[in-house]
C-alpha cells in the first residue's frame, strides 16, 4: 500500500484534531477522531485501556487528569508490510498549574468512508 500526499496530510490533521476536540470540550465529536470500536491504551497514566467510542466520550467528558492544552508535533506516518498504517507523534500537555508533560502517541489509523480515523492509540509517558 502506498499513501498519497492527500492521505498523509489527512492523517496529520487527524492527529492534530485530538488536541482541539479535547481542549474545546467536544467529546460529542470524537467520531471525527476515532473508529466506533477504537482502543485507547492509557495504562501508563493509570487509566487502563478504554474500548469503544461511547466509553471514550464518557472519559473525555469527565476531564479528570487532562491537561488544559494538548499539542502534537513530529508526526511520522508509516505503512507496515502488512498494510497497517501507523502515525507516531510527540505530544506535550500544559496543566492548569503551569507544569507540563510529554508523551508519545502511537496510533494505528484506518481509512473509513468518513475519512481517516484512529483505530488504536497507545499513549506512552515520557519522564
Amino acid at each position: 500500500m502506498t499513501l498519497s500526499t492527500e492521505d498523509r496530510l489527512a492523517i496529520h490533521e487527524l492527529v492534530a484534531l485530538h488536541g482541539h476536540l479535547v481542549d474545546d470540550h467536544q467529546p460529542e465529536r470524537l467520531d471525527e477522531l476515532f473508529t466506533a470500536d477504537a482502543v485507547l491504551d492509557i495504562e501508563q497514566f493509570g487509566y487502563g485501556t478504554i474500548r469503544g467510542l461511547a466509553r471514550l466520550r464518557e472519559v473525555f467528558a469527565g476531564r479528570e487528569g487532562h491537561p488544559i492544552g494538548h499539542h502534537t508535533t513530529n508526526t511520522i506516518v508509516t505503512v507496515s508490510a502488512d498494510g497497517t498504517v501507523r502515525a507516531r507523534s510527540k505530544g506535550f500537555g500544559v496543566n492548569a498549574d503551569g507544569t507540563a508533560g510529554t508523551t508519545v502517541y502511537d496510533d494505528v489509523v484506518t481509512a473509513t468512508p468518513n475519512g481517516w480515523r484512529i483505530a488504536h492509540r497507545t499513549v506512552v509517558k515520557r519522564e
